[in-house]
């Protein structure tokens, strides 16, 4: 038999059933929620894209005084009140440069991303008037504008390399892997993506949470993450069937095979969602939905290694098996 070094405490094949319908509870919620987007936002994305895909503008304002966290969630508020929708505020450090170009001594530069503003809007305007009465002599810096037009092509160019990246995987996995097996782990990456895009589809409608070009560099990762733990338990479980396959059945050597592996991709996950827990409570605002995207993608990938592509494995393997016998 083999040894694991413990006992079996993990019985997967036993409720493979439980696991294939706990997929399917995580991932409806977010698939109707990526549906009714599509339905009800004006683009017709799935989730709620930011100014990165749509078109906005970067205001910078220079200021005297040293800013804190705070004060992000203060400038946020008061620029919802005058009417500007959805700010998305920064603060940042000043350089050598910047400080050359500015007539004043500039501790701090807060940063305000909003919809695209026409050169005939006094939207501007009004987002002076309202941080000179929140700050001491702001100073405007620098605006910057992405037109409509470029944020649809930063949009078309994130989905073609999502979808290099999707192919190079799966054709990887094509070459290293029996064909069912590399199904499963192709399987296992869409099953996580969806799950993630469908959390933040659900955020952006419950919390106005918007995506952008981070949340494709999140996704790409989670992708490598979610195949590199799949590697992992297929490359056991093809291990164990070299030397067992006669000795027990395919569903024991699953069994066998995740638990060899469990303790390996729960410490590798914990140490790397502590760090990104790290990040999301103590990190700063604008890398938040970043991180969230980041742990979701570790939990989600961790789970369907284990209880999602090797249960289609074993599925396919039994269905197979029945093939041949009839």
């Amino acid at each position: 038999m083999i040894n694991t070094g413990r006992k079996n405490t993990v019985h997967v094949v036993k409720f493979r059933w439980l696991w294939m319908a706990l997929s399917a509870l995580l991932l409806i919620p977010g698939i109707i929620a990526m549906i009714y987007s599509s339905v009800t936002y004006a683009n017709h994305a799935p989730m709620k894209v930011g100014i990165d895909y749509t078109g906005g503008t970067i205001l910078q304002y220079g200021l005297e005084q040293k800013l804190e966290n705070s004060d992000v969630t203060k400038t946020r508020s008061s620029l919802q009140s005058i009417g500007v929708e959805n700010p998305y505020i920064q603060i940042l450090n000043v350089n050598n440069t910047q400080q050359e170009n500015t007539k004043s001594n500039i501790n701090s530069i807060i940063s305000i991303r909003t919809k695209f503003i026409d050169k005939d809007s006094d939207i501007q305007d009004k987002i002076s008037e309202q941080l000179s009465k929140d700050y001491t002599n702001p100073e405007l810096i620098s605006v910057s504008s992405v037109g409509p037009t470029m944020g649809k092509e930063l949009f078309k160019n994130s989905l073609i390399a999502l979808t290099l990246a999707i192919l190079g995987i799966i054709a990887y996995l094509s070459f290293r892997f029996r064909f069912d097996y590399a199904l499963a782990a192709i399987l296992g990456l869409v099953h996580d993506v969806i799950f993630v895009c469908g959390v933040f589809s659900i955020l952006g409608l419950v919390y106005n949470v918007q995506i952008d070009g981070l949340f494709v560099t999140a996704i790409l990762t989670v992708i490598g993450f979610s195949v590199h733990d799949t590697i992992v338990v297929f490359d056991r479980i093809r291990e164990n069937l070299r030397y067992y396959s006669k000795k027990m059945s395919f569903g024991e050597i699953v069994d066998a095979s995740v638990n060899q592996t469990l303790t390996r991709s729960i410490n590798t996950s914990l140490t790397t969602l502590i760090t990104l827990a790290a990040l999301y409570f103590f990190g700063g605002v604008t890398t938040r939905d970043f991180v969230l995207c980041m742990i979701l993608g570790i939990v989600i990938g961790t789970y369907s290694s284990i209880f999602f592509c090797s249960m289609l494995v074993d599925f396919w393997n039994d269905k197979k098996t029945a093939t041949q016998a009839a």
